[in-house]
């Protein structure tokens, strides 16, 4: 059975099945979290902070971290809120491998199924992965379009003579100075082609010189982890990429098929990004993918600058994360550059 393939044929989107809206979760009570306390950074605490920092970089010394006086500990404590939405899209294209004489499975044997009807295993959940899958009775055989059926074609760098001209004398045969018989080629003029071996052809890389291709509709299946993270204002100076990656306490978890905003959490900041974060994934999935599950989370992000004098100068840096990290601004002993501050 022969088709010409067309462009759309040969990669098609199809939408998924839409799902019935569940009922939305009873609006919760942030009270708990009014009474929620921070641990407290002290002198001590920073300065081992500082301390470890420093120890971990070639070019920073430790003299001023264990010298320095500390002068102020400012703390706030921030709230970072994240989206996620574990999706699945389904696209189909037309591909091709060689035919090695097995049954084909065609439009003979039945007709294929949609593809959202096929079932395939999902993989755990928020792991991102792409697998491809045969359609069942989509299959065909055609004569390969490359070598024209023969399994083989001419070799593009003798032409199919198998040999080419000898580089060394340009096919002379003799080299000028001195005057003698080239010995690369034996005075042939002439040497074995490299590309094809002498043989003056090659195998058709298409076919794998089976002179047959079986064409058959391919399923690629996407799960992709869509991630929506909002962290809450902050006055103190520290770059926000590192706190969007800080290890955070969790406050709140809330996983389901289909999570629904938060309301009236305290902070309202946060409850205005659950809101714009559920519809950004909801606008941007809706017509091309299937959601499989959802799941927000806010988590505590503590923060603290710690100001210190050292050698009659004022210096800041800042100590984020439950996991007590640091982000220096100025470090008074840095004896070259190069190195990146995280």
């Amino acid at each position: 059975m022969d088709r010409d393939l067309s462009d759309e044929d040969r990669h098609q989107i199809f939408f998924p099945p839409l799902e019935a809206p569940g009922r939305p979760q009873d609006q919760r009570c942030w009270s708990w979290f009014l009474e929620h306390r921070v641990p407290v950074v002290t002198e001590e605490v920073a300065r081992e902070a500082l301390l470890s920092f420093v120890n971990s970089k070639c070019c920073y010394g430790s003299a001023a971290a264990g010298d320095l006086v500390i002068r102020e500990l400012k703390q706030q404590a921030l709230c970072r809120y994240r989206l996620e939405t574990f999706s699945e899209s389904r696209i189909s294209e037309w591909t091709f491998q060689p035919f090695t004489n097995h049954s084909v499975d065609g439009p003979q044997r039945g007709t294929s199924p949609r593809l959202w009807d096929i079932k395939v295993q999902v993989p755990p959940m928020f792991q991102e992965d792409t697998r491809k899958f045969q359609v069942p009775h989509s299959s065909l055989v055609k004569e390969c379009h490359k070598c024209h059926g023969r399994g083989r074609y001419k070799c593009s760098g003798c032409h199919g003579a198998g040999t080419v001209r000898c580089p060394s004398c340009s096919g002379a045969k003799r080299k000028a100075k001195p005057a003698r018989r080239c010995q690369m080629c034996s005075g042939s003029g002439r040497r074995r082609c490299s590309t094809c071996s002498g043989r003056g052809n090659k195998t058709c890389a298409t076919c794998k010189g089976e002179k047959k291709l079986l064409h058959f509709i391919q399923l690629v299946i996407a799960w992709k982890n869509n991630l929506f993270e909002f962290v809450s204002e902050h006055q103190l100076d520290c770059p926000g990429e590192l706190l969007a990656k800080a290890r955070g306490e969790i406050l709140f978890k809330d996983e389901n098929t289909m999570v629904y905003p938060i309301v009236d959490f305290p902070l309202r900041d946060i409850s205005l990004a659950s809101q714009r974060g559920i519809a950004e994934h909801s606008a941007a999935l809706a017509s091309r993918a299937r959601v499989l599950q959802q799941r927000q989370t806010i988590e505590l992000v503590p923060l603290t600058e710690v100001r210190y004098w050292y050698q009659g100068k004022t210096y800041v840096y800042y100590i984020y994360g439950t996991d007590h990290r640091v982000y220096v601004v100025d470090y008074p002993e840095k004896y070259c550059c190069g190195c990146t501050i995280l």
